[in-house]
């Protein structure tokens, strides 16, 4: 994947498994990524462990608080 770089993905159940891997590779490619899931924690650790978002992402609670990760 490549050319993101400008847009923005939305990625439910983003905080695990298949969701957390496409979150990853659509941040490698560029993208800032909104991860959105049940679990606010679950969430906030699976955006921290990509160094604050791979690609600049942004933070979604399970809530729908959403804020820049950067």
């Amino acid at each position: 994947m490549k050319g993101l770089e400008g847009k923005v993905a939305l990625v439910t159940g983003g905080s695990s498994g298949i969701g957390l891997a496409a979150a990853r590779e659509l941040g490698r490619a560029g993208a800032k990524v909104a991860l959105v899931g049940r679990g606010r924690e679950r969430g906030e650790a699976a955006a921290g462990a990509e160094g604050g978002g791979a690609g600049g992402a942004l933070r979604a609670g399970g809530h729908g608080e959403a804020r820049d990760a950067a």
